[in-house]
Parts: structure tokens; sequence; C-alpha cells
């Protein structure tokens, strides 16, 4: 079995050949320093060019996945972000962000600040071929014997991208009910525009990341969800299915209380069953036959901070609770961010290689 199938079959709710392996998002400084473990001369070949060539990543990127026999690539669509100052950038749909010190993008404007703003903006009219250029560079170089995933911006937070900040658009639920309907119209043809554009450049997977949650409740209510978000997420999800892709819905934190919701909806599978909040034995008990499971292998304190033979006996520990039957495909928590161990995440997926095999 390849490691497209074994991907597929698990998000089918079978029982593949072995745990298939997932990872949502590698911070270009981890993929530097897994890099350097796995093969350093492969790094110190172009480590001049690290910071200017973003190709250079994307085939560190490429060489990880082949050396670590990962079964998935997860790529992401330019946005054409441009740098506005040392502090500052804007992407081309007018979001305004603040840089943190790593160097991600913080939202702090956005493009909507009143109704009338609305009128006449279109984000999907501004993606063109070419912000997949990246995304067919790593399908191409990888092959089609893996999956490929595709990352998209849940509805939800390309709404409070556009609203510059999720405290404002949270305020609109109460105060402005029209315009969230104007915001998560604009949202959800986005999507299915990034969702076309996705498969043509050779997409198998959709993953919509975004988180709903804190580790306590979701950020707004479940009435609010069903009545604002839920039919955004089911129209995104059946124009996917009726393309002939998975979808996998991605958020942090303790969304148990939408979770039979996110099935209505139609999610193939679900990502990343956070450890702090969720256990993934009970998730997959609740969910088994109705969902693929993803994730759980702890980024905020086992991955930075455990030891390799720890994140050895959690994984095998994972894998016991979620594995059988299939319907479970392992990743971390989240992402592989820079604070992650780059031996406690080999460490990991070795584990994977070494207990995830099933006994037919």
């Amino acid at each position: 079995m390849n490691c497209r199938k074994r991907i597929l079959t698990a998000l089918n709710n079978h029982q593949p050949d072995k745990v298939p392996i997932f990872e949502l998002y590698i911070n270009e400084s981890s993929i530097v320093k897994l890099a350097k473990l796995l093969k350093p001369e492969a790094v110190k070949a172009v480590e001049e060019r690290l910071k200017d060539e973003s190709y250079e990543i994307l085939n560190l990127y490429c060489l990880i996945i082949d050396e670590l026999q990962l079964d998935s690539t997860t790529t992401f669509f330019s946005r054409g972000i441009k740098i506005i100052d040392k502090d500052y950038c804007r992407d081309k749909y007018e979001t305004i962000y603040r840089l943190n010190e790593h160097g991600e993008p913080v939202p702090v404007k956005g493009a909507i600040n009143n109704s009338s703003d609305i009128k006449g903006f279109d984000m999907a009219s501004k993606l063109k071929p070419e912000d997949f250029a990246s995304v067919q560079y790593v399908i191409n170089k990888v092959g089609s014997d893996k999956a490929h995933f595709v990352d998209i911006y849940d509805p939800f937070k390309v709404s409070w991208q556009l609203r510059g900040g999720m405290q404002n658009l949270l305020m609109d639920y109460v105060l402005n009910p029209p315009l969230i309907h104007d915001l998560t119209r604009i949202a959800t043809d986005f999507n299915i525009a990034v969702i076309d554009m996705a498969i043509k450049v050779g997409a198998d997977i959709i993953v919509m990341s975004g988180d709903l949650a804190g580790e306590n409740t979701l950020f707004m209510s479940p009435k609010y969800y069903r009545k604002y978000i839920k039919p955004s997420h089911k129209e995104i999800v059946d124009y996917a299915h009726k393309k002939g892709v998975k979808i996998v819905k991605h958020s942090d934190g303790n969304v148990w209380s939408i979770l039979d919701d996110f099935i209505e909806v139609g999610f193939d599978g679900i990502h990343p069953i956070q450890p702090q909040c969720m256990d993934i034995e009970e998730v997959k008990n609740h969910l088994a036959g109705k969902a693929c499971i993803l994730g759980n292998i702890d980024c905020r304190y086992l991955l930075p901070f455990g030891t390799e033979e720890e994140v050895e006996k959690i994984t095998k520990e994972t894998i016991e609770k979620a594995a059988p039957g299939g319907g479970y495909i392992i990743s971390s928590s989240n992402s592989i961010h820079p604070g992650c161990k780059p031996e406690n995440y080999i460490s990991m997926i070795n584990a994977v290689h070494k207990y995830g095999v099933y006994n037919y």
C-alpha cells in the first residue's frame, strides 16, 4: 500500500497496512533543524541561501518527507504578503499584519471596517494560479505516491482577518449580524475558488485550518456556530466532495460541543484532538466509523521538553488507543514549531514506524 492510499484508507474510516503519518505544519526553522540532523550535508550546501531562497526551504521540507518516510505533504498557497517595514506586512487582500518574534504575521488591521466596505469587495477574483506555485513545486518534487494536503483558512478565520482581529468579529456576532453574513459569503466563495485551484495542481485532501475553541470552550456559543459558520462549512465540504477530494477540519481546543456538528457537515477527518482538553480514546470511540481522527501527540510539553524515551512511550500508547480498527492518522497536536526538539520529532516518527503496523 503506497502512502497516498494509506492516508485515503484511514480517511475512509478503514484500516490501512500501518498508521499513516501527517503533519499540518513544520516551521521553517524546524525544517532546517530536522534537515541538519537527517542530512547535514544538504543543509550545508545551501545554508547561505536559506534566508533568501524560499525554494531551498521547500527542498529541505521534501527531503524530510523522504528521509522520515512521512505519508503526506501539507502546503499553503501564497496570500501575496509584502513587507511594509521591519514590523509590519500586508497581504493582497488588504489585511495588515504585525510580525512576531518568529516572523509569523499576526493580523492587526483588516480591509473591512464597517458595512460600507463590503460593497464590491471580492477575494476570489484576486486569486491567481501563481499563488499555488509552491504547492505545485512540492507536489511535483515529492510525487503522486504521497498524499498531498492543501491548507485553506476556515471562513471564521478569513472573516476575523478581514475585520483585523477576532475580537472585532465576535462583537459583530451581537452588534452587526448582517455584516457576519456578508463576510461569511466572501470567505466561502474564496475557499471554493481555492479548492478549485488546489485540485488543478494535484491536491488530494483539503485541510481547513482555523481555531474555533480554547481549552475550556468555544470562542462563540454553539448557537452562533450553527447559525453563522456551520452552513458555510457544509457548503465548502459539499463542494470539496463534489470535486472528488477529502476535507479535514483543524481546530485546537475543546470542540466537544460541536463535534457532532462536524459529522453532520461531513468533514472526513478532525484534527488535532488536543490532549490538554480532549481524550483521544474517548473521541475515537465517539467518532468510530463516522470520521477519521488525526493528531494528538503533544507539541506543547512532550515534543519541546520531553525525552526521546518519553516521546516513544507516549506515541506507542496513543497508537494503542487510537489506531485499532483504522480511521486514525498520527501527527503532532498542532505543528512542529520552533520550540519542538527535532530529536523528539524524529523519535515520534520512528515510534510510529515501529509500533504502527497493523497485524492482520
